[in-house]
């Protein structure tokens, strides 16, 4: 089992721009290391204290998704993490995965009919509960997440 690849910096926390991007092997294993080096990084960032678990939280649950459905749980693919801090407030975690995407107006709530019930299916609503701003790209293979 091998390590996510090293983070590459491109500048430095307290500096105006931060930019922090880690690769991810398509595997559930890996999902947990990316998660620590990525909020190792986010936590030299005084602008998201007190915000830490909502970030963590969402980020893993954005991983997850990428992981099992845009890798397909394949470790020769791969899902890419990108955090920066510029001048906007807050920060933006930007998750891409290989995956031909989804349609996320299509994903059913899960606080509602018999999707309550459901063991899975909560990814995007406890993201977008969590986070201040979410969108997507690449036809739902990448998901842009800001918390202010």
């Amino acid at each position: 089992m091998s390590a996510p690849a090293p983070p590459r910096r491109d500048a430095q926390p307290g500096t105006s721009e931060f930019r922090f991007h880690v690769q991810v092997p398509g595997r559930v294993a890996a999902i947990t290391p990316a998660v620590e080096r990525v909020m190792a990084a986010l936590r030299a960032l005084p602008r998201v204290r007190g915000r830490e678990f909502e970030i963590e939280t969402a980020l893993r649950e954005a991983l997850s998704n990428a992981v099992r459905h845009g890798c397909r749980e394949e470790a020769g693919k791969s899902v890419d993490v990108t955090l920066t801090a510029d001048a906007e407030p807050g920060v933006l975690i930007v998750v891409s995965d290989p995956g031909r995407g989804f349609d996320p107006t299509q994903v059913p709530s899960p606080t509602v009919g018999p999707n309550v019930y459901r063991h899975h299916g909560r990814g995007l609503y406890l993201i977008r509960q969590l986070m201040d701003e979410v969108t997507f790209a690449r036809d739902g293979a990448e998901i842009r997440m800001r918390k202010r």
